[in-house]
């Protein structure tokens, strides 16, 4: 009888468990595949800042949507393998992909730019950055993910308990993991079902690619886009017949060299070559339908007239200087390198040929000069690598004045003249300022001097006048130079430009109500209005005899081997490639050409297509291939290993400061 009614209890527990496991299976595969698509449809949103947007671009791309949960599914799955708890796996996966979306958002805002693989490698710098964004709407998207957060992991207590074996997990995990991987590094299974979806990579438009394929996707395909692939013309035939080439045109141009004499120099002495690239300087009286009480930029404006002069095009918007440096010291082009990459951050890892090296060959001393820390975009390590002898950063400023939120130009331009002053030697400087970096939202210089006049609200009137002070002081601070070495018997050149445009206001809004672009979309720009956007007044001094002359507009990559001509120098095999470039497609960026008619163009024209295969293939060659150039010209400059006394000058300095404070602070009779 016992028995019996144990059998009876057994089979009442196996009824009561069966649905319980039903209702387990169910909540798996509910959260498994629920949390993925809602994930989806939240991202989107928080990055596009409108549900009507978002479920417009998933009705039009149901193929795309399916793609960016699978991968979201994919995350899940693989940090479900990992913690063995739905609740905690879908809170940990809702955390990672609210946080892409909401950096994706600020950078979009910011620079115009989504979030990239290779941006999770900025480390300080990305908190840094993100310290300067403020606002509401980004205030309100931060504390959303927050809650969204809390709600799944508060599912941990109220949906049934699921367990899979360790087995089933691993399982999970590893098909999950390769899965990402396929799509990262687009396997051929995964092109396939890339191409079946009708994916349109965008590489060049980034913001148009997260855009269309949306920021999962996007972001998972530009995995690949942390190694440059090879250019299917480089070999080193490719690259003898580009050295051929440059060695020609080197031979035509010195034919021709004596029919103009650029500069004239003092006997027997070399010139102080100095660079100054001032933090988001621009002029803002080109804005239209704006008016300033009085001229805030009167050096520029006067050097125009007098002087050589011009505009730079710039491959950044409101961020990324370390790119304007990367293309004027290499004279390399970022139209060559993934959308939105660093190349300070992912490429410049072994010396690679600069103008720092190449006038630390002349005989020059090359020093770097920034007002901030070192470590930001990894100055410190790649300034050593582009051949400097000396990086000076914020650390080694002396009780430097600060002005409005950073060390002041006025402060760099007094760090400039006492470099060139001690130094016997000539000496090559560029130069990196940091006052006038954003948010201008508030009026951080105290009252502004100069006040604007035109159709603007209220908030983008006070970011243009906080903007244009600190424009003016970049000004002035460039007048004091020239005041300095006006007086100055070494013969000293200045080169003085801005890095990229201001960020005046989120989604461009003083230059959207200003009426400097149509929209504030910049997807919709036109050519004209992509040129506007990235063209940085460019001036020239010197103390000696200088033509003036009209630049024109010339990409930042273009700017080395302009200075080197005008000073009568022999440019290296790589700046001599940037002249014959120069010569057919003076403006060079991924989505804007400007041809020798100054004619605007979304690519390259056909004509030019060849050079342009010569420099690719070289850039690669220098930064990424087998060095093929140097078996052909230019063997010690293209191989120049970096400065085995770099930064010694400074750090020695630093140490004997630090020692004798000290020694300061001890008993005398132990000094």
């Amino acid at each position: 009888m016992q028995h019996l009614n144990g059998a009876s209890q057994e089979r009442v527990k196996k009824k009561k468990a069966s649905p319980n496991r039903l209702g387990a299976t169910l909540t798996l595969i509910l959260f498994m595949v629920g949390l993925p698509v809602l994930s989806v449809i939240g991202m989107e949103f928080l990055e596009r800042g409108s549900m009507s947007q978002t479920m417009s671009w998933l009705t039009a791309n149901q193929p795309l949507f399916v793609l960016n949960v699978i991968l979201t599914f994919c995350l899940l799955a693989l940090v479900y393998a990992i913690v063995g708890s739905l609740a905690i796996s879908g809170a940990i996966a809702t955390a990672v992909l609210g946080l892409m979306a909401l950096i994706s958002y600020m950078k979009v805002k910011m620079i115009g730019e989504p979030f990239f693989p290779w941006d999770i490698l900025l480390n300080k710098e990305s908190m840094d950055i993100a310290s300067l964004v403020t606002g509401k709407a980004a205030l309100i998207r931060i504390i959303s993910v927050i809650v969204i957060v809390l709600i799944v992991l508060a599912l941990r207590w109220i949906i049934p308990r699921v367990t899979i074996s360790v087995i089933a997990r691993a399982a999970l995990g590893l098909i999950s993991l390769y899965a990402l991987y396929a799509f990262g590094v687009k396997t051929p299974l995964a092109s396939k079902v890339i191409d079946h979806a009708g994916v349109s990579e965008i590489v060049w438009d980034q913001q148009q690619n997260y855009a269309n394929n949306g920021l999962a996707l996007a972001f998972t395909l530009n995995v690949k886009n942390s190694i440059v692939q090879k250019p299917d013309t480089y070999n080193e035939t490719a690259i003898a017949s580009a050295a051929a080439g440059i060695q020609q045109a080197e031979v035509s141009g010195a034919s021709g060299a004596g029919l103009k004499k650029a500069v004239s120099l003092p006997a027997g002495k070399k010139p102080n070559v100095i660079f100054i690239m001032s933090e988001a300087f621009w002029d803002p009286t080109l804005l239209t339908n704006v008016k300033f009480s009085e001229d805030p930029v009167p050096t520029i404006h006067r050097l125009q007239k007098e002087s050589a002069s011009g505009y730079l095009l710039s491959p950044q918007f409101g961020g990324g200087t370390a790119n304007v440096e990367f293309e004027v010291l290499t004279g390399n082009s970022m139209s060559f390198l993934p959308g939105g990459s660093i190349p300070y951050q992912q490429y410049v890892s072994k010396p690679l040929p600069s103008l720092a090296s190449y006038f630390a060959g002349m005989g020059y001393k090359s020093m770097g000069i920034h007002s901030y820390e070192g470590w930001f975009w990894d100055r410190n390590t790649v300034y050593k690598q582009l051949g400097f002898e000396t990086f000076k950063s914020s650390e080694y400023f002396t009780n430097p004045e600060i002005k409005g939120y950073f060390i002041s130009d006025a402060e760099v331009a007094r760090n400039i003249t006492a470099e060139t002053d001690k130094t016997e030697n000539p000496m090559f400087i560029y130069t990196v300022t940091m006052q006038n970096h954003g948010p201008y939202d508030e009026p951080r210089y105290g009252e502004n001097k100069f006040k604007a006049e035109g159709n603007l609200s209220a908030q983008a009137k006070s970011i243009l006048e906080t903007y244009t002070q600190g424009a003016h002081d970049a000004d002035q601070s460039l007048q004091m130079l020239i005041d300095h070495y006006a007086e100055s018997d070494e013969p000293t050149m200045i080169i003085f430009y801005g890095d990229h445009l201001p960020m005046l206001g989120m989604d461009y809004q003083v230059y959207k109500e200003a009426g400097f672009i149509s929209t504030s979309n910049a997807n919709e720009w036109t050519l004209e209005e992509n040129r506007k956007m990235h063209s940085i007044p460019l001036v020239m001094w010197s103390n000696f005899t200088m033509p003036k002359e009209d630049l024109g507009t010339i990409s930042d990559s273009f700017l080395g081997a302009k200075v080197l001509d005008m000073l009568q120098l022999q440019k290296p095999a790589n700046f001599a490639l940037d002249s014959e470039v120069a010569k057919m497609t003076p403006g060079l960026l991924s989505n804007l050409v400007i041809d020798s008619n100054g004619e605007l163009h979304a690519k390259a024209p056909e004509t030019a297509q060849p050079l342009l295969t010569d420099y690719r293939n070289v850039q690669y060659d220098l930064m990424f291939g087998k060095q093929f150039l140097a078996s052909y010209i230019d063997h010690e400059y293209l191989t120049k290993s970096s400065q085995p006394n770099y930064n010694t000058e400074l750090t020695a300095a630093a140490d004997g400061e630090h020692a004798e404070a000290e020694g300061a602070g001890k008993p005398a009779a132990s000094q």
